[in-house]
């Protein structure tokens, strides 16, 4: 079926192309009656208003802007930290009337979505380093705002402390008695399992696993302390409980870990429930995020606090100014943005057993 447009409601009124828009958006331009047959002959027709890409290429805008994630986009309907942020990028954007469309950073066949979706900007959420998507978007010249990613040169970025959270992380446990602790990362690619050399986490991880890695180590390396290490699939709930046996299912366990995150937490403490381990007697766990996960688990979850809702909020708000500038043709000023983190101490952790020290 052809497409309804304003000259086939002047052709059915027997009026102006002009007139029929006039009806639309300049109401005061046309007596009652007349707009009102225009307006009757325009829902009969089904007409669903002018084309948006016509309305695009008039305009030199497309009213939406692009978040750029990792390669699958199930994170952002699974995670709860990444449920959040869009959630708040949503609610920022929802007065500027601009639409917000999901980018994988991957490529399929014949799309490159980084390449070939319209949009008139983009948040950068937590890419693969190694992600063309970046590049391609840079060349594409529009506006950008980084989010969880290593912050580049004259591009916004917004971060939050992870490596002083992380610390904060590791010297809760060290202040506990712990000596034999262990790390649960996960990864999208590089090796998994029992990881000897933590080099490994800070070449494939992206930045927030490089900097709590980071920050870890400042607190462990100054303890004489050497962790235990294993690195899962991306927070594959499988792939966590396995990797996670590895470290708890030995003689020398430790008695306390560190998480990369909330979800991954989680995982661990229910399997070291099936290996008969209590939580914090036998095992003391650390979480990141402060997500929901965090106060629902049971026992509730140490953890270290990030405003995920303010980030999203405060990298929509960037991304909205960029926008505005480049359409008045104004280079932005690029803004980095570190945002603080904060210990929440629940009940997954404890002084450790005077028979563990």
């Amino acid at each position: 079926m052809p497409r309804v447009t304003l000259q086939t409601i002047a052709d059915r009124v027997g009026v102006s192309r002009m007139t029929v828009s006039n009806a639309l958006s300049r109401p005061d331009q046309l007596s009652p009656e007349l707009r009102q047959r225009i307006l009757l002959a325009a829902d009969d027709l089904g007409y669903v208003g002018p084309d948006p890409t016509a309305r695009s290429l008039a305009k030199g805008t497309t009213g939406a802007v692009g978040i750029v994630l990792t390669e699958s986009l199930q994170v952002a309907f699974t995670d709860p930290v990444a449920t959040s942020f869009l959630g708040a990028i949503a609610g920022e954007l929802a007065p500027t009337g601009l639409a917000l469309t999901l980018l994988s950073s991957s490529a399929g066949s014949d799309l490159v979505p980084a390449r070939d979706v319209a949009m008139d900007g983009a948040l950068v959420y937590m890419c693969d380093r190694s992600s063309p998507a970046v590049d391609i978007l840079l060349r594409r010249k529009l506006p950008i705002v980084f989010v969880d990613q290593q912050p580049v040169d004259g591009i916004t970025s917004v971060n939050i402390d992870d490596r002083a959270g992380a610390r904060a992380a590791a010297q809760h446990l060290v202040d506990l008695g712990h000596r034999r602790i262990g790390l649960v990362m996960s990864g999208l690619r590089g090796p998994v399992g029992l990881i000897d050399d933590p080099a490994v986490l800070l070449a494939f991880d992206g930045h927030p696993s490089a900097q709590r890695t980071l920050g870890w180590f400042d607190i462990l390396d100054q303890s004489g302390i050497r962790p235990t290490i294993v690195r899962t699939r991306d927070v594959d709930a499988d792939d966590v409980r396995h990797q996670s046996r590895l470290l708890l299912d030995r003689a020398d366990r430790p008695t306390g870990v560190l998480c990369f995150s909330d979800a991954v937490a989680v995982v661990v403490m229910q399997t070291a429930s099936q290996l008969g381990l209590s939580v914090p007697r036998d095992l003391s766990v650390v979480g990141f995020d402060d997500s929901s996960l965090a106060s629902q688990i049971r026992p509730a979850l140490t953890t270290v606090r990030q405003d995920v809702v303010g980030k999203g909020r405060i990298a929509a708000a960037a991304l909205t100014v960029a926008i505005g500038q480049s359409r008045s043709g104004v280079m932005a000023e690029a803004h980095q943005v570190m945002l603080p983190t904060q210990l929440v101490v629940r009940d997954s952790t404890a002084r450790v057993a005077a028979s563990d020290t």
